[in-house]
């Protein structure tokens, strides 16, 4: 059970649940693709947070859960952790999978699981959930039906009709009894209704709407337009040369007797963009995301690379503004290259080309630049927020 304290301002209760026996999880590992959207629904930003953080933040504000657990892409944990201090857990295939992965992680009775999609909190229903937390081995918000409803052709009862919501309570074992079987299931209480289960219905919420398609913004009452502030990161990189290699700078071939020494293609510029962008977005280095001591990406094509840094910044509810890169080179000369390597880099980058900026100057023949041993490149990076509401 659970003890709550209540305090009255102005007719406005605000209500502290301390739940020392119910572990809450987040599902946010769906991959949005019913969205439509560059950006994963789990990333829109409200304001200047995610909003799957923006959900973790308002239960953990209004509940004292015994544990809070993020499931979402193992590729996507790394840069979650750079917000906050939940406990993640990688996803799987289906939502079924990826609750059962969180499951390993529940060691309470009881186990709260609510759909990221459904992020309007509505604490008069959660309550509802909770104050029946005994008297069934999953307790479901509902709706009814206001429509006709045909099945197959045939018009049926509409009361006997129930639109199912979440978040769901469940009895931990049983839950994780009944999602061992082979069978698929959509949520915890066709699993736990399957294997025999007590299931009990109360009344939802429709604030508790689903974020599936952008149809369904205008649906979601608590969604907020995100900040309009900017976000800039600074990238630099060194290579030295080498002979009988070739030279590629921002994707471009040039002609050259000689490349650069380096685990992938060598391609700095390039690189030193890479470093810009994950600094802007809060993403770590380059060398994090692709360490030159995995033999996977020896001799690696830099624009690939780039590439997928780019997809991961648009999927993370970002988007690229605008890139400003000098070029240190004593030789080779790049006069002749700089247009293509601006069209390159802006069809990359999925800007228009006035957006990116690329400047070449020498070293004046000071230093290993001047010396002719290799090339140093600066590189800035602009993003914002993808901006949702429009």
């Amino acid at each position: 059970m659970y003890n709550f304290v209540t305090h009255n301002f102005n007719k406005i209760i605000d209500i502290r649940i301390f739940l020392k026996d119910i572990t809450l999880v987040l599902l946010a590992a769906g991959s949005s693709t019913r969205f439509g959207a560059s950006s994963k629904k789990q990333w829109l930003y409200q304001d200047d947070k995610p909003l799957w953080l923006t959900v973790a933040d308002n239960f953990a504000d209004a509940f004292c859960f015994a544990d809070i657990v993020i499931v979402s892409s193992a590729d996507e944990i790394g840069y979650m952790r750079q917000f906050a201090n939940y406990t993640y857990v990688a996803g799987g295939n289906s939502r079924q999978e990826s609750l059962s992965n969180a499951l390993i992680e529940v060691n309470t009775s009881y186990v709260l699981v609510n759909d990221i999609a459904r992020c309007c909190l509505d604490r008069e229903m959660i309550d509802r959930i909770l104050s029946k937390q005994s008297q069934a081995d999953c307790i479901i918000p509902t709706l009814k039906a206001v429509d006709t409803v045909y099945l197959g052709g045939i018009p049926v009862d509409r009361d006997d009709i129930k639109l199912i919501q979440t978040p769901q309570l469940s009895n931990t074992e049983k839950l994780k009894e009944a999602l061992s079987s082979d069978s698929v299931f959509t949520d915890e209480s066709s699993a736990i209704q399957a294997m025999g289960g007590d299931i009990l219905f109360v009344e939802g919420s429709s604030r508790a709407h689903k974020l599936t398609t952008k149809a369904d913004i205008d649906k979601v009452p608590c969604l907020e337009a995100p900040s309009s502030q900017m976000l800039v990161g600074f990238g630099i990189d060194i290579h030295p040369f080498e002979d009988d290699k070739e030279m590629k700078l921002c994707g471009v071939t040039i002609d050259s007797s000689f490349g650069f020494k380096a685990h992938s293609d060598g391609d700095v510029a390039i690189h030193a963009l890479i470093d810009a962008l994950m600094g802007a977005a809060g993403m770590g280095d380059i060398g994090e995301l692709f360490p030159d001591t995995d033999e996977t990406y020896a001799g690696a094509d830099s624009v690939v690379l780039l590439e997928r840094v780019v997809e991961q910044i648009y999927s993370y509810g970002l988007e690229i503004v605008n890139t400003d890169m000098t070029i240190l080179a004593q030789t080779p000369r790049l006069l002749h290259y700089k247009g293509r390597m601006k069209h390159k880099m802006a069809e990359t980058l999925r800007i228009a080309p006035n957006r990116v900026n690329i400047k070449a100057t020498t070293a004046e023949k000071l230093g290993f630049v001047g010396r002719k041993e290799g090339v140093t490149v600066h590189a800035v990076a602009t993003l914002k927020y993808f901006d949702w509401s429009r």
